[in-house]
């Protein structure tokens, strides 16, 4: 029978595209069995499509099916088929192509399950998110707290994982769990004081004493990861409350302000903080779709290494849908008054949402993990499905306080 190659784990520490590859470790191959197992290494951050290996102990070129990629901290799993001159008696094409098919296609039904998950949780998500928007007040702020909670939760995670702790001293896990405790506080504060600096301030304070004070030798490395942490997961959403509860002025110079119903709390409850909320948010939602959309479309130019699947086409992509859809709902919603207010909000909303993204995806590439959690089936973690939003809150709070005049209305 003609020999398999299997292929379980790839790890390559050498190859390039006009070279043959190199492997760290040669497995021997059983000349009873028809199943071979290589373990390869790609270079880091590499997305490589392999055409040919040699195989110098049967002397064989072996093809592998168009489409296998390496990508850096994934598992592949391919089986590709030794091709000779000539098949063996006995030996039909269905016997040598069997293995092949069935793997491909449970891997089929393993992405068609997984996008259907990501579709549920996702639909489910967005219309939950719209009602707590929409409620403002209290309900919002308790919900942003709770999402703070998990999210600092899942950073501090990240933090002691062994990509990221090999290199450095974490916080001890005590002074883990008192920054996601004082990360989830700050929100409601927020709303409460109508001011976060001296909360944050005390907070800090608080976190350097205690790293200060342990028994083991302080680290900086402790306090910086610690300070970042209560700055990322606690100070920065904390600009959602503001944007939402903080600017309160009514537009009630828009005719969705004027039309708003008594049920929703009337005319005084259609205010600039929640028509600049639902704006952003709908901008962010449509960068990523249109990103997602034209990246897989004609994504040929990688963006950065930081995060392999992201091209310029992509981008480009996210920041037209991002403008158009904050130029058309400043239309529908009479909000900013300005249509070049509303680009630049588009534009904002879209590098702060990027930028976001690209940190997350910088603190788990270092963690070398793939999602910060797995709370939600489909999408990961918190932070996973909020870093685009993460930055975007205090950008947007600052552009209505400071460059809009009279908050756009």
């Amino acid at each position: 029978m003609a020999s398999l190659l299997e292929i379980y784990r790839c790890n390559l520490t050498s190859l390039s595209l006009n070279s043959l590859c190199s492997c760290r470790s040669r497995c021997p191959f059983p000349s009873s069995s028809s199943s071979k197992t290589l373990i390869l290494t790609p270079p880091p951050y590499s997305n490589l499509n392999l055409r040919v290996f040699f195989d110098e102990s049967s002397r064989r070129i072996v093809r592998l099916k168009r489409g296998i990629s390496l990508n850096h901290h994934r598992i592949i799993k391919a089986v590709a088929r030794a091709e000779p001159d000539r098949i063996d008696e006995g030996e039909t094409k269905e016997e040598v192509d069997g293995p092949l098919m069935k793997d491909s296609a449970s891997e089929s039904q393993q992405k068609a399950s997984q996008l259907r998950k990501r579709v549920v949780f996702g639909l489910g998500i967005g219309i939950s998110v719209g009602g707590v928007v929409l409620a403002g007040g209290w309900v919002f702020t308790v919900v942003i707290a709770a999402a703070v909670f998990v999210g600092a939760r899942e950073y501090f995670e990240l933090v002691r994982s062994r990509g990221i702790a090999t290199g450095m001293t974490p916080p001890p896990r005590y002074v883990s769990r008192v920054c996601s405790v004082i990360c989830a506080l700050m929100p409601i504060l927020t709303l409460y004081f109508g001011n976060i600096d001296v909360s944050v301030t005390s907070a800090a304070f608080v976190v350097a004493m205690a790293l200060l004070l342990q028994r083991e030798n302080p680290r900086f490395a402790q306090l910086s990861s610690a300070m970042f942490g209560l700055f990322y997961c606690g100070y920065l959403p904390c600009f959602w409350v503001k944007l939402r509860c903080g600017l309160a002025a009514p537009a009630l110079n828009t005719r969705v302000g004027a039309a708003w119903p008594i049920l929703l709390g009337g005319q005084t409850q259609w205010t600039v903080g929640l028509v600049a909320t639902l704006i952003s948010i709908s901008s962010i939602i449509a960068a990523d779709t249109c990103a997602f959309i034209g990246g897989k479309a004609f994504g040929r130019t990688p963006l950065t290494n930081i995060s392999p699947k992201k091209t310029w086409e992509g981008t480009v992509a996210g920041l037209g849908g991002c403008i158009a859809t904050s130029a058309l709902l400043s239309k529908i919603l009479c909000w900013p008054t300005s249509f070049l207010s509303a680009i630049a909000l588009g534009v904002l909303n879209f590098f702060g949402s990027l930028f976001g993204d690209l940190t997350e995806s910088m603190i788990k590439r270092d963690a070398g993990v793939k999602d910060s959690g797995s709370l939600i089936p489909g999408h990961g973690g918190i932070l996973d499905r909020v870093d685009s939003y993460i930055f975007t809150g205090a950008l947007v709070y600052s552009f209505v306080k400071t460059l809009l005049p009279l908050y756009g209305v």
